[in-house]
């Protein structure tokens, strides 16, 4: 016996095209992958580690992420997690310890705070917030930021008010720690 599928019968009403919207199902598992649960509280990196990529074999994650990658370019992603996929870096680990090492120096610095609701699939990052007061109005205090643009990871977002201004790159933990007072006293642009 064959089964031919004619659709619904007659009686059910079709959905008109336009009232119907489908996507892909492998963006909303990734949206799912990235989900951090829980992180809106974290005062470190460390503590907003509970996504399906963080937890999940590494070699399963980076997998998923170039597979669904080449669909979206642009998909958002923890920054050592483009990292290792370029090659940049070796291991999860080695992006989460940069991450850890980082705040290890800012949580005992006073004026840092973490901030861990960032884009979605981000690791979160640093302000500091003493640099607000460089602006006579509201705007954004100087900025921390985990990046996978060049090979010191950090990039820093002089305070500001309206447009960003470009990143400054930081060479890496020992130009950070180096560097740290003259980045705390950037004033705006």
């Amino acid at each position: 016996m064959t089964v031919v599928d004619t659709g619904p019968p007659a009686d059910v009403a079709q959905p008109n095209a336009s009232e119907l919207r489908v996507e892909p199902t492998i963006g909303l598992e990734w949206s799912e992958a990235v989900e951090q649960w829980g992180a809106e509280q974290a005062t470190s990196p460390a503590q907003t580690r509970g996504a399906w990529l963080h937890r999940a074999p590494e070699q399963q994650v980076l997998t998923f992420y170039l597979s669904v990658r080449e669909r979206d370019p642009k998909l958002p992603a923890p920054w050592w997690l483009r990292a290792l996929a370029a090659g940049s870096i070796r291991s999860r680990a080695e992006g989460l310890a940069v991450e850890d090492r980082v705040a290890k120096l800012l949580e005992n610095r006073p004026g840092w705070v973490f901030v861990p609701w960032a884009a979605e699939g981000d690791s979160g990052f640093w302000e500091y917030m003493p640099s607000e007061r460089a602006l006579s109005v509201p705007g954004v205090p100087t900025t921390l930021v985990l990046t996978d643009r060049h090979p010191g990871w950090l990039d820093v977002i002089p305070v500001h008010a309206g447009e960003a201004p470009p990143p400054i790159p930081v060479h890496g933990l020992a130009d950070l720690r180096a560097n740290l007072a003259r980045l705390e006293s950037l004033r705006p642009q």
